[in-house]
């Protein structure tokens, strides 16, 4: 897994690539939260160029999420492929985020 952000004030977009799993949760756990703890309140968080994503990967999201939403914030994906998508349709996660098919659709938000 690579992770890497970009700042601008409140909002971060996040890219991963790789696999996100039970492995490598931990430290995009502690990625996120730190952007949180640093004043972010809006994560955008790309997944264009993830392999694959577990169910532990779905906790840390949801996690985040929840902690932003307490003080106003947002969690939104970027997931351009299919099968990416299935995962959170079936686990009606596409209901608790924002889902964008395309990094250009996240950045007019």
């Amino acid at each position: 897994m690579q992770v890497n952000s970009t700042v601008d004030g409140p909002r971060a977009v996040v890219t991963a690539s790789g696999e996100l799993d039970v492995a490598t949760a931990p430290e995009l756990r502690a990625y996120l939260h730190k952007l949180v703890d640093d004043g972010a309140s809006t994560l955008i968080v790309d997944l264009t160029d993830v392999g694959f994503l577990d169910s532990t990967t779905l906790g840390v999201l949801i996690s985040v999420h929840k902690r932003l939403a307490e003080s106003g914030g947002v969690v939104e994906l970027v997931i351009p492929h299919a099968r990416l998508l299935r995962i959170f349709q079936i686990t009606g996660l596409d209901r608790v985020f924002t889902i964008h098919p395309s990094p250009a659709g996240a950045a007019v938000q």
